[in-house]
């Protein structure tokens, strides 16, 4: 099937993008190429799109003044218990830089040796070691995610997360993507972090459930390069680097990453660019760090595979029912962040950043196989006062975030018509939306062991939509005619941290977060649902508290979480949206690590946990019926992560990791359930000289059939099949101090 032309102008990418290798079932044509066509490209661009482009580039390349020589400050090094409890950095506590064992709410952060131990093939595969956190892996760099919740979908699984590169989120309030980490650049990251829980106090809009931030590497004046280099069976072909250098007070960063795959599947392949290019000035009391980020994804999709059980059986589950799905996804962003020491007591961090992301792809999971093409554009400012007073006895934070967006979608179905699924154009609509959103936080010292924090932000959203079709019904889709929509949202938050000892430290926090709604909940409607429905915004209210330590050869932290959610929004078996959902989410998460000897250590995640309706639904499919406290669908209760790591010889280190999702419901009725998995991994590292250094590493190592993703929609079960028992090879060269 070809893939099929939008109805009107609305992608205009900026990328002359890569040739494309379509796999054929027999694979034996894979390297034949065909250039990928490009509707528009920068010179015939709106004048308006193409004054943005600029404003990212110039952004993203912002000119320093010259000034002293640069200061670089070394990585922490992590030796005693004090040492580790005083040097372990994080930085989405608070959008700086500050101790993770006082961090204000639960924190897991992977470093960047963690990171490149593992060589994920995808970021799920990385923040799923981090207790609470469940990415299920679909095709490609398809994903959903769940932070203390379900797996969400749709709006919800777009706007209860909110993910961050270097502390600005990667799409604006209303438009985000469900597959919101596709775009990061998290193969060459520095460090990965997850902040659980409500944190709209600081952060706003779309954190609900958590927040996912990949942190970039710092440039540097001495020279350095570090390159990656890997291939496995299934042959995927990944590589990676990240080059510093400079001189004086201006210091330089560049990393590229790509990956080319042949697909586990048939019929399905990735291909990816990232680049990343980093400058630092600074001067006195006074730095400047510029950020451009460009990405270019092109997917051949492999969507569900349907039956019984199908992930079971090693035949049917590399099929690929629907070849010709695609997702191409082109990004480019850019952020200056200038940070100025007023004085020992004050200082000031402002960034200014824009963004501009275009995607095209087909609606493989819905019978309509429609193909969506959307894109969304923005120009922003992020600022916040840090400062002390009474002698460092109250720390404050106070800020303001600015953001202005375009961005506009369309649905076009090519095949016949099916059903309520109508053939020809579904929407096609544009939305000019303002973000103003003022926040503060106070700490508070009560003695020497006790530390109180408050914060509050509110949200104030306007979206203006315009309808660029006819207003009314098509089928089952309803599109609204033109309007302006306003929300206002306010998110507090307390925290309370008791010194119980030295080394243990108890913590609680009781926390809002709210959202809008996301634009396509708002204007992409149904035909059963009023145009005039007022759609509220979601509203978490969350308590968390527990014991976090570190002495000796041990550190911990426990946390037991209660969340209650209102006003959830989803689509509902019958295809219609539900406005009101409730649900409650209890559970209680730990983490562990234990290094006896400087030669091993034993880390592990475990996440007991249940989430489940507050609220009753009767549909046509009996199984599709929510009853007041059933489980939530894809709301696995057990999730545990337990590693080991062996340095047999200085030169050489060996890990095993132990993953277990358990079983979960795949339906709202809670009739059809996936029974989990156990799956096995081994890695294995040797350092050959200075230099260079191989890894080796063997995922599913039992070879266990199992599914990323169980799912039961439409009277079928569908899953994304796991991969099979995959060896991987690499060589890693370092150069540089």
């Amino acid at each position: 099937m070809r893939r099929p032309n939008a109805p009107s102008a609305s992608m205009r990418s900026i990328f002359l993008c890569c040739q494309r290798r379509m796999h054929s079932p027999s694979r034996a044509d894979w390297r034949n190429c065909k250039p990928r066509p490009i509707r528009r490209t920068l010179p015939g661009m709106a004048p308006s799109r193409k004054v943005l482009y600029r404003v990212v580039l110039t952004i993203g390349l912002a000119a320093p003044v010259p000034g002293a020589s640069a200061q670089t400050a070394p990585p922490p090094v992590l030796a005693t218990d004090d040492e580790r409890r005083d040097s372990a950095i994080v930085l989405s506590a608070e959008g700086r830089e500050s101790p993770a064992f006082r961090a204000p709410q639960s924190i897991g952060r992977l470093e960047a040796d963690q990171l490149q131990r593992l060589n994920a093939d995808q970021i799920s595969e990385a923040v799923n070691r981090i207790a609470g956190v469940n990415v299920q892996r679909g095709n490609g760099v398809e994903h959903l995610t769940a932070i203390r919740s379900p797996v969400l979908t749709g709006g919800a699984g777009a706007g209860s997360f909110l993910f961050l590169e270097d502390n600005v989120p990667l799409r604006s309030a209303g438009f985000a993507n469900v597959n919101g980490l596709a775009d990061a650049h998290d193969e060459i990251a520095a460090a990965i972090e997850v902040v659980k829980g409500p944190s709209g106090a600081l952060y706003g809009a779309n954190a609900i459930h958590g927040v996912i931030h990949v942190v970039s590497p710092e440039p540097d004046v001495d020279e350095s390069l570090l390159a990656r280099f890997a291939a496995d069976t299934n042959e995927r072909f990944k590589a990676s680097a990240w080059a510093t250098g400079g001189a004086a007070a201006h210091a330089f960063g560049l990393g590229v990453s790509l990956q080319d795959e042949r697909g586990f599947q048939v019929e399905s392949g990735l291909d990816q660019q990232k680049a990343t290019l980093r400058h630092r000035w600074d001067g006195p009391g006074f730095a400047l760090t510029s950020t451009i980020v460009a990405v270019n994804i092109n997917q051949e999709t492999a969507g569900f595979i349907e039956g019984d059980d199908v992930f079971a059986d090693p035949i049917l589950r590399r099929q690929n029912e629907f070849p010709q799905a695609f997702r191409d996804l082109q990004v480019l962003r850019g952020q200056v962040r200038a940070d100025w020491t007023i004085n020992p007591d004050w200082r000031l961090v402002a960034t200014p950043f824009a963004r501009v992301s275009e995607q095209r792809f087909i609606l493989h999971f819905l019978p309509s196989q429609a193909l969506e093409t959307n894109d969304h554009s923005s120009v922003g400012v992020q600022s916040a006062l840090y400062g002390a007073l009474f002698g460092g006895a109250v720390e404050t934070i106070f800020g303001l975030d600015l953001e202005r967006t375009q961005g506009d979608l369309i649905e076009f179905q090519e095949i016949a018509t099916i059903g309520t699924f109508t053939q020809g154009l579904h929407y096609d609509y544009a939305v000019d939306a303002m973000g103003v959103s003022p926040f503060a936080q106070a700490a508070l010292s009560i003695g020497p062991r006790v530390r109180l924090i408050a914060a509050a932000r509110l949200d104030y959203t306007r979206f203006d939509y315009d309808n660029r079709t006819d207003a009314g019904d098509v089928g089952r889709f309803r599109r609204p005619p033109d309007r302006v929509d306003r929300f206002v949202t306010i998110s507090p938050k307390l925290s309370v941290q008791v010194d119980l000892a030295k080394g243990l430290l108890a913590h609680a926090n009781f926390a809002r977060g709210a959202r809008p709604p996301q634009t396509s909940d708002l204007y992409r409607l149904q035909t059963l649902q009023p145009v005039d429905d007022r759609i509220d915004p979601e509203v978490i209210d969350s308590v968390d508290g527990g014991l976090r330590g570190a002495f000796r050869h041990w550190s911990f932290d426990v946390v037991g979480f209660w969340a209650d959610k209102r006003n959830f929004f989803f689509r509902d078996s019958n295809g219609f949206n539900v406005l009101d959902g409730r649900t409650r989410h209890i559970g209680v998460e730990s983490s562990i690590g234990w290094e006896p000897t400087e030669r091993f250590r034993l880390v592990g995640a475990m996440t007991y946990a249940r989430h489940t309706y507050r609220f009753d639904n009767v549909v046509g499919a009996a199984s599709e019926i929510i009853r007041f406290g059933a489980d939530v669908d894809t709301a696995p209760r057990i999730l545990s992560n337990l590693r080991a790591v062996w340095r047999p010889l200085d030169r050489a280190e060996i890990e095993a990791e132990w993953v277990r999702v358990g079983r979960y419901f795949t339906n709202a009725a809670n009739s059809n359930i996936y029974e989990g998995h156990n799956l096995m991994h081994l890695r294995l590292g040797f350092e050959l000289t200075r230099q260079f250094s191989v890894f080796f590493a063997a995922r599913n190592v039992l070879d266990r059939l199992y599914a990323e993703r169980a799912d039961f929609a439409f009277g079928n079960e569908r899953f994304f099949p796991g991969e099979e028992r995959t060896f991987s090879f690499g060589l890693s060269a370092r150069f540089g101090p």
